[in-house]
């Protein structure tokens, strides 16, 4: 049976209260964290161990040394402020948190769990000062928050941390430059500078170079020192205080992964062949149980020195150890279009592929090692990347733009415009599309994305709903498209394979019948909603109402001939959306049904995600939303019933 451990609250105070160096209690204190925020990952099954490793030592040292929110409180308007812009470390932060009392236990153990922590900073929790995980925006929000103490007569200061990778973003330039101009002198940003990006080293994406050079140049102090060493940490922090008529930055030296061993950045870029592991998931049962009890031996090492008692910790979960998980039929959309973009590669000499440091995610890494002199890496900066796309297509190349669909729609929406008004052909392909994977939290759950490019006068949607449609629908955007596309993709391996026809054809506008049925119609797309659509059906099915599943994976686009035949005698319609209300499929199939005379009378109900998006399981997010088989089927049930 495999045990996930934690160390409570009293533990922390235990060791808070010692009498020992406040070096070896920070020390302790930071290795603790660490155990924490690993056991809620694991139990998580997903999150950011290496960011959150990395960054834990600074972020220890701020609550237990150098800031003063304890004493004053979290709501206090004196208190010092201090947030993550890059947010992949909130595991580490919970846990520094909960180490303070700040976060109940009962929140902090339920990670990336509806009513528990987000997988990025929120500040619907306890303690979270701003929402975060698009990156770019920290430094910018930070000036804000530095502004208003001084327009309000607070004193404190701003803290935000960034990643290195953060820093290819547009926006942290222009928030230096305006920073130093308006002399916001309280404000201190702190680079975990890790030197390792997603699964890269910085140096291999975009190379920073002089650091500190660049900051200076913007008008900033600049100081650097050594992330791990809390005598270094607070000599560079009593250094900074010194400075009073400009904005600070400490550039802090960190390891990815640091506190254990093989997750540490050059231990683990040499054994994943220069790739880093433990940017994000979680480990499985033997390297979580290493890991684990390398922190945990450490500590009581470290306990013993300091004639303190063993670290007392308490099972918090526990799970059969060689539990077998059935893949039954899944699979990835994603995987089928790196292995598709690889051979249309091939075949077009004119393909070049574009990729804003996710090329892992994305599916990618193939066309990346296939053909490297039409695989261009911009690093994590959407807005140069699409431009850049759009000047290479002015040139007589098809770009391919790869990003997650909530930043690539969204952050480069205006660039995405400009492109299109030049009548040029870009394919972009918003990955991560839709409600789940849910457990990252709102700002990496993508559901504007269609109404955004929607609005395009000159750009088609697509979102697939198999590894066959994928590959179908990347080949007709290549071959036979002659505007702009959008491809739309999960990324979560599919709950199950969606069956089409056999001699099922991929023709604009039209759809297929996957689950026949008379007393109503249910449009839908993608592998997530599809699956449950069918749940739905399956399940009127069992209460004598027949319900026809229709997959339509063109979102912005319906052949009005193939929607009367498909909807035949049945009066009421339902549109099920992996979006907003607005700019869906449900919204297209509206304007289809007000355009064909025959189709006017007919009902159509649309279900979709009304509000913010829920974060937890993909379970809980789907249910929390009335979305998942079961209460779709009630909903249906509902309206067919009246009728």
């Amino acid at each position: 049976m495999l045990e996930i451990k934690l160390i409570s609250e009293e533990e922390f105070q235990r060791v808070r209260k010692a009498n020992i160096d406040k070096y070896a209690r920070l020390a302790l204190l930071s290795d603790m964290c660490s155990a924490n925020a690993l056991a809620t990952v694991k139990r998580a099954g997903s999150g950011h161990l290496g960011s959150s490793f990395s960054s834990l030592d600074i972020v220890t040292y701020l609550y237990h040394f150098e800031m003063n929110i304890v004493e004053l409180g979290v709501n206090h308007p004196d208190r010092d402020i201090y947030f993550s812009s890059k947010g992949h470390d909130a595991p580490g932060h919970y846990a520094v948190l909960h180490s303070l009392g700040l976060l109940s236990e009962e929140r902090f153990q339920l990670l990336r769990r509806l009513d528990g922590t987000h997988g990025h900073p929120d500040v619907s929790i306890a303690g979270m000062e701003a929402n975060s995980g698009s990156l770019g925006m920290g430094i910018s929000k930070a000036k804000g928050m530095a502004l208003a103490k001084k327009m309000s007569g607070a004193k404190g200061r701003v803290m935000v941390m960034t990643g290195d990778g953060e820093l290819q973003e547009g926006q942290i330039w222009e928030s230096l430059q305006t920073a130093a101009y308006q002399k916001v002198n309280n404000l201190i940003a702190i680079v975990d500078f890790n030197k390792i990006q997603t699964d890269k080293s910085v140096t291999d994406i975009i190379d920073l170079g002089d650091l500190a050079r660049k900051f200076e140049v913007f008008g900033w102090h600049a100081e650097r020192c050594n992330g791990h060493d809390f005598a270094e940490l607070e000599n560079a922090f009593t250094r900074l205080k010194q400075i009073e008529d400009r904005p600070k930055v400490l550039i802090a030296d960190t390891i990815k992964g640091k506190g254990v061993s093989f997750m540490e950045g050059p231990r683990a870029l040499q054994d994943g062949d220069g790739l880093y592991p433990w940017h994000s998931g979680a480990p499985d049962n033997d390297a979580f149980e290493a890991g684990y009890e390398e922190i945990i031996d450490r500590l009581n090492g470290q306990l013993e020195k300091q004639d303190l008692a063993p670290i007392k910790t308490r099972v918090m979960a526990k799970r059969e150890r060689n539990r077998v998980t059935l893949k039954g039929t899944a699979e990835k959309v994603v995987s089928a279009y790196g292995e598709a973009l690889v051979k249309i590669g091939a075949q077009r000499k004119d393909v070049v592929v574009l990729d804003a440091d996710l090329s892992a995610d994305c599916g990618l890494r193939p066309f990346e090692l296939a053909f490297p002199d039409r695989f261009i890496e911009n690093g994590i900066a959407e807005q140069d990347m699409v431009s850049t796309a759009g000047g290479l297509a002015l040139h007589g190349f098809l770009p391919v733009v790869n990003s997650f669909g909530v930043f690539l729609a969204s952050r480069a929406n205006e660039q995405i415009y400009n492109n299109a008004t030049e009548k040029t052909k870009i394919i972009y392909v918003c990955h991560y599309a839709g409600l789940i994977p849910a457990g990252p939290g709102k700002s990496h759950q993508s559901l504007r994305d269609i109404s955004l490019f929607g609005a395009l006068p000159n750009c088609t949607i697509i979102e697939p709903c198999n590894s066959i449609e994928t590959e179908q629908a990347l080949q007709w955007c290549v071959d036979r498209a002659e505007q702009n596309c959008m491809l739309r993709l999960v990324i979560s391996p599919s709950p199950r394979t969606i069956m089409l026809p056999d001699d099922y054809r991929f023709s604009p506008g039209q759809g297929t019948v996957i689950s026949d049925g008379k007393d109503a119609v249910l449009f839908s797309y993608g592998p997530v909603m599809l699956n449950e659509a069918l749940k739905g059906a399956e399940i009127l099915q069992e209460k004598n109402v027949s319900l026809k599943v229709v997959n339509l994976p063109w979102l912005n686009e319906i052949d009005l001939n193939w929607l009367e035949e498909t909807i035949g005698d049945c009066e009421t319609l339902f549109a099920l959306d992996n979006h907003s209300p607005y700019g869906g499929l449900g919204d297209s199939l509206l304007n289809g049904l007000m355009s064909a005379d025959g189709l006017r009378n007919k009902t159509l109900v649309k279900f979709a995600i009304d509000e913010y998006p829920a974060c937890g399981t993909p379970k809980e997010a789907l249910a929390y939303h009335k979305l998942d088989g079961r209460s779709l089927a009630e909903r249906i049930a509902g309206v067919v019933s009246k009728r």
